[in-house]
């Protein structure tokens, strides 16, 4: 670039530092054990959307169908505390590009539609420097009390990701290591003492023919200590290999770094992650199977002490996605059992522009191609069980014990206040507190009572008797998710629900082999609670 370019870039960026956003309340956040903290110790669970900001444009979408404001007063009214909001390292490296006005940067694609959308709905936006557009984002989120985690999704913007774009791995085309650690210094100073940026996520996806794990360890250090030298307030992120699907190399060996409690590891995880299993498969085998893979290249971390977040996780919400379906059953089981962070894909309804076509709709964003409205209201009720956590420090108002959770509907097994039955699934926030003994008894946590089966199609019950054998419930199936108890004519039946939520038994359906048949309103899951 010529002198003069290159003198208006870095004066640019000069003025930014020297006028930083107005900080919002908030604290800076830790790590204890496996868990995010804050000040003092209390849990913070990461309840995150994804909001894409690293494409063509380089600007957050959606801006030319809603207003900032609403779009964020939107994130939180769907009962997501965080964004991960992502950015190309080329946004503040490359000096054309950073001061590049949002109006240009639309001209230059010829989305003249998306620049009349974004002239009347954020006008104060339109003429503004990429990185200023950028920033204002951030600001207005905090303003609305959401966390951001910045993510370097790419170097050069554009959609991701494949495994010869150029953007996988340390010394491809598109990823010189220097620039990277360059940019994420940059980044990091920019949002310095915005205590509302809590995390930043070093690099999206690592993938491809050159990644190794001895270059993951030399760069990902020297990126994680960029950051912290930059800005010690934040949380750093380290994604793993192979779509950020593997991180099984950290079983015997841990980054070097010279901070201590801000280290936090990342996974994706996706129905297609696994191809066609979800429907080729018992669902009940595909599940355990899948399950244990998902555990053994990065859920182990967590039973080593180290918080993992599942930034990228998702599903087709037009519901026409079968696999999709049928894997987001399992996940809602993992994600209740482990109690994870995670961050959904994604927020986005529609691009402005998309590998080529400007105005693609996002069959996995919760908005619909408007933003106006969420595109499948059941879905975020399905989930909103997962946005506060079950348990950790802090989590507290009850004693330890379990939750029978209902992956299929995102609710638990609860009793009316006093009654003996019948017993249904409610809101988890509610739900009686029950355990697992090891006599294959489930006890009311604090009362002389037990879950005990009825005839087949009849309501479960809750009774003082609990050395009968319809008292006993054994985990069957390759999932470990059938409850199933003998009665009174010594048949087997399995707990579910019937079409009021009402908990009953009927026939065990969908144990094995069968590769057509839903099991799930016969799932249920112990999870470990402190929940009140």
């Amino acid at each position: 670039m010529g002198s003069l370019s290159s003198f208006v870039f870095v004066f640019f960026f000069i003025i930014v530092l020297a006028f930083p956003m107005k900080p919002v309340s908030g604290e800076a956040l830790y790590t204890e054990s496996r868990w995010v903290v804050k000040e003092g110790g209390g849990r913070v669970k990461l309840a995150c959307v994804n909001w894409v900001s690293h494409l063509d444009t380089v600007v957050a979408e959606g801006l030319h169908k809603q207003p900032l404001d609403v779009i964020s007063k939107k994130i939180k009214s769907m009962g997501f505390n965080c964004v991960r909001l992502t950015w190309p390292i080329y946004l503040v490296t490359n000096e054309s590009l950073g001061s590049l006005t949002v109006r240009r940067s639309f001209q230059n694609l010829g989305l003249l539609g998306a620049i009349a959308g974004v002239q009347a709905k954020n006008p104060d936006i339109i003429d503004l420097p990429l990185i200023k557009a950028f920033q204002a984002v951030v600001k207005n989120l905090g303003d609305n009390d959401v966390m951001v985690i910045l993510d370097n999704h790419r170097t050069d913007p554009g959609w991701c990701c494949g495994s010869t774009d150029g953007n996988g791995f340390f010394g491809d085309e598109h990823f010189d290591p220097d620039l990277w650690v360059q940019g994420l210094t940059k980044m990091a100073t920019l949002f310095r003492g915005v205590p509302h940026v809590v995390a930043m996520s070093l690099r999206n996806e690592l993938r491809g023919p050159r990644q190794n794990v001895p270059d993951w360890f030399k760069y990902m250090q020297r990126g994680a200590e960029a950051v912290h030298s930059a800005n010690p307030d934040v949380l750093v992120i380290l994604s793993g290999l192979s779509f950020d699907t593997d991180l099984s190399f950290l079983g015997g060996r841990k980054p070097t770094l010279t901070f201590s409690k801000k280290l936090v590891y990342e996974a994706h995880w996706y129905g297609f992650t696994n191809g066609k299993v979800w429907v080729s498969t018992n669902l009940n085998q595909a599940c355990a199977q899948i399950t244990g893979n998902v555990m053994s290249h990065s859920g182990f971390l967590l039973g080593q002490g180290f918080p993992l977040f599942f930034s990228e996780f998702g599903m087709d919400l037009t519901g026409s996605n079968l696999n999709d379906i049928r894997y987001f059953h399992c996940f809602m089981a993992l994600a209740a059992e482990l109690d994870f962070d995670w961050a959904l894909w994604s927020l986005v309804g529609s691009y402005y522009y998309r590998e080529g076509v400007p105005g693609t709709t996002e069959n996995y964003g919760v908005l619909d191609a408007e933003w106006a409205q969420v595109k499948n209201p059941g879905f975020l009720r399905r989930i909103s069980s997962l946005q506060v956590p079950f348990r950790g420090p802090g989590v507290s108002g009850g004693s330890p014990h379990q939750v029978i959770f209902h992956p299929l509907t995102g609710l638990c097994v609860s009793r009316k206040s006093g009654g003996l039955e019948p017993l249904a699934l409610g809101a988890c926030s509610d739900s009686e507190g029950w355990n697992y003994t090891n006599q294959r008894i489930v006890p009311v946590k604090g009362r002389n009572l037990c879950l005990q089966a009825g005839q087949l199609g009849k309501a479960v019950k809750v009774a003082g008797t609990c050395s009968d054998s319809d008292s006993r419930w054994e985990m069957i199936s390759d999932s470990k998710m059938h409850l199933s108890s003998k009665v009174s004519d010594n048949s087997t039946v399995c707990l579910d629900v019937d079409s009021n939520n009402i908990v009953v038994t009927s026939a065990c359906k969908c144990l094995s082999t069968d590769s057509t048949c839903d099991p799930t309103s016969q799932w249920f899951k112990f999870v470990d609670s402190t929940r009140g």
